[in-house]
């Protein structure tokens, strides 16, 4: 006996209705995640001595970017992602106009009190996701960051076309992604073998939640490029790439630094 077709359009509807309960929840949960995320990445930034190398590392090739007679005032940068904006004070309190960008608004608001404790009048955060195209209009920023965001993110294609979509043509960008997944305890006991417990434990503070993190998110990647994957990538979206480098914890990290052509 075939069902009526008020029964079949009632089980369909239902059908969408638990998609959508599905989706909303996995959507929650991403966010919740994200969030702690944050809020550990927040606690060990200032305590982990090699976000500390690479937060110098990015600086210095954003000050390096910058033609001669250019007051950094002048410089607009754009830091992609940048959950509670450490890196985005940073570049802010060297000089640069900097804008803080990152989809989830509990983080942009943690960024927004930092800016108002630290009094920096050349910083802003906006709450938004770049891929979406409607954020920033062309050719806005002298320079973009991103850091540790490609690999994570469902669309890094687009993301990367997002950025040289808003840069100024003979504008640069820096990009890092990681190379492969971090080992938990074998990073751990190498921290402690060469920097010592403490700094073991700061490493510990982080490998945690970023492993619970990359489990949770499989679904989006996480997206692990080596040099030719990364450099092809990065070209096929319009740029030229200066320089390729390993960086970060363990070299587990490669930072590009590219150029949009005038």
């Amino acid at each position: 006996m075939q069902p009526s077709a008020p029964a079949t359009l009632t089980a369909e509807a239902a059908g969408s209705i638990m998609k959508a309960a599905a989706d909303a929840m996995r959507g929650w949960l991403d966010r919740m995640l994200s969030i702690g995320y944050g809020v550990a990445y927040d606690y060990v930034y200032p305590r982990f001595s090699y976000y500390q190398r690479l937060q110098a590392e990015v600086r210095d090739l954003v000050e390096a970017a910058v033609p001669e007679r250019v007051e950094r005032r002048d410089v607009r940068v754009l830091e992609v992602a940048c959950g509670p904006g450490n890196l985005t004070c940073a570049l802010a309190e060297a000089g640069f106009t900097v804008t803080g960008l990152d989809a989830y608004a509990a983080l942009v608001e943690a960024a927004k009190e930092k800016r108002r404790t630290r009094h920096l009048s050349n910083l802003a955060f906006r709450h938004g996701e770049l891929t979406r195209g409607n954020t920033f209009r062309d050719e806005t920023f002298d320079q973009v960051v991103s850091i540790h965001a490609l690999y994570v993110h469902p669309e890094p294609d687009q993301l990367l076309r997002e950025a040289y979509r808003v840069l100024k043509p003979g504008g640069h960008a820096v990009f890092v992604n990681h190379t492969r997944q971090i080992g938990r305890w074998s990073t751990v006991r190498e921290l402690a073998r060469r920097d010592g417990l403490g700094a073991a434990l700061n490493g510990l503070l982080w490998v945690l939640p970023n492993s619970i993190f990359e489990a949770a998110r499989r679904r989006v990647g996480p997206h692990y490029w080596d040099e030719d994957t990364f450099s092809a990538r990065v070209r096929r979206s319009g740029f030229s790439v200066l320089t390729i480098r390993r960086t970060f914890l363990e070299d587990a990290s490669l930072l590009v630094w590219a150029r949009k052509n005038a």
